[in-house]
């Protein structure tokens, strides 16, 4: 769940699908009593729910850590989705004390002029790099974002080093949905497309140690990515092209059920509570002012399209439409249309047969979880808990705290004692 909490925001980016600025009105946005009664219905739909709060700039709003604090009792998995400039030392203790268990940080080049350029203020690079190092000091966790355009393709590699040397644990690219103030951009074309997402896929290799290098005109080497999992956002065809190099490959878990998530296990709220399937694709399945959550995630008509899709062009003809099926929100921006094909892909179907190519049952969303120590029956049972696409992180960081200790057992009283040491970090048990 991605939650757009405010339109008000310190930059202006070029690409911003919201078109947030500082003198946004905000006489319309969602009341704190609000919230927290749509945060009571989307835990009547899903209790573990992974939750996004964002913005514009989430940190604008005054009572962002109300709300991120009764989400946190909810046992939501609750995150930050921020430009980082306002995220100092004191905004990292409060999302500690109120159960804020990481942020997302936008950085869109390794060049600081570039970034503060596209994002219209001087010093915002130096200001997302600087919550990184705030977050990593306070123990927090967090991904970098970085929003590819025809500009800053190139930096891919260099990105990919700078997300390991500032110690994230993810890096997502985000490939441009022209809605909003980038509906004027350019994105790359579909040949760049296929070179590009072919290349993460090779540098994303089993245990991270393949060494990709981007085709002409991109031949810097991509490097390690060594232990840092990388996401190609808006680019399901990403998964395609990972099933091409591997059908049995483990990278495939980290793509849930295929395909474009909108509408399906993912979901946006915006300022004055309508509900779309993504912050890209600007169709309200309802408002939640005068329908409950419950009602419009499973009722409304738009959903129902996405969960069973009628796909036109070449991917209703594809053979890897359960696979990847392309992103319905490029779709919309491109032809009105969301359930027509995806115009940054450029496979044509049937070089793998005609037949409709589905995943193994074994493999499921998340992250490989490699067991090593013995797990009881309780402490699994209590790593549910934790959202499906951290389990393998989790069980790797307990196992070596209990490796440390001499425990050849996983049981519920050390992960309650990781839980005390470690606080919400990984997450790993409940009180």
């Amino acid at each position: 769940m991605s939650w757009n909490l405010t339109q008000r925001c310190n930059l202006e980016c070029a690409h911003c699908y919201m078109s947030a600025f500082a003198g946004a009105d905000t006489r319309g946005e969602l009341t704190t009593g609000e919230c927290r009664r749509v945060l009571d219905e989307i835990a009547q739909v899903n209790p573990n729910v992974f939750l996004i709060l964002t913005g514009g700039e989430p940190l604008l709003r005054r009572d962002i850590w109300e709300i991120a604090a009764y989400a946190a009792e909810k046992r939501f998995t609750t995150v930050l989705g921020t430009n980082g400039v306002l995220l100092g030392e004191r905004e990292a203790r409060r999302m500690r004390e109120h159960g804020v268990l990481g942020a997302s940080i936008s950085l869109d080049s390794t060049d600081r002029v570039k970034h503060d350029a596209f994002r219209h203020l001087p010093g915002a690079w130096d200001g997302a790099v600087r919550a990184t190092r705030v977050l990593g000091d306070a123990g927090l966790d967090f991904s970098l974002h970085m929003s590819v355009t025809d500009w800053n393709v190139g930096e891919i590699p260099a990105m990919i080093d700078l997300a390991r040397a500032l110690g994230a644990k993810v890096l997502n690219f985000f490939f441009l949905v022209r809605t909003g103030r980038g509906r004027d951009l350019t994105d790359v074309d579909a040949t760049a497309y296929e070179r590009i997402l072919t290349s993460l896929a090779k540098a994303q290799s089993v245990g991270g140690t393949a060494a990709g290098r981007f085709e002409d005109p991109w031949s810097a080497p991509v490097g390690r990515a060594d232990g840092l999992l990388i996401r190609a956002k808006c680019a399901p065809h990403f998964r395609r092209i990972l099933w091409q190099q591997n059908p049995s490959s483990p990278l495939l878990q980290n793509y849930a059920h295929g395909s474009c998530p909108a509408g399906k296990y993912y979901c946006r709220i915006t300022p004055e509570g309508d509900v779309t399937p993504c912050p890209y694709m600007p169709v309200a399945a309802g408002n939640l002012r005068t329908a409950s959550f419950a009602e419009l995630w499973r009722g409304a008509p738009v959903f129902d399209n996405l969960r069973d899709p009628k796909l036109g062009g070449r991917c209703g003809a594809c053979e890897f439409s359960k696979i990847c099926g392309g992103c319905r929100c490029r779709a919309y921006a491109t032809y009105g249309d969301y359930l027509a094909e995806d115009p940054a892909c450029g496979y044509a179907p049937g070089a793998h047969g005609g037949a409709v190519i589905e995943l193994p049952a074994t493999v499921t969303f998340g992250l490989p979880v490699a067991w090593e120590l013995a797990w009881d029956a309780d402490a699994r049972e209590r790593l549910q808990a934790i959202p499906s696409f951290a389990r393998g992180m989790v069980v790797k960081a307990v196992e070596a705290y209990a490796r440390g200790r001499g425990d050849a057992v996983v049981t519920r009283e050390l992960l309650a004692e990781v839980r005390a040491k470690w606080g919400g970090r990984f997450r790993p048990s409940r009180p």
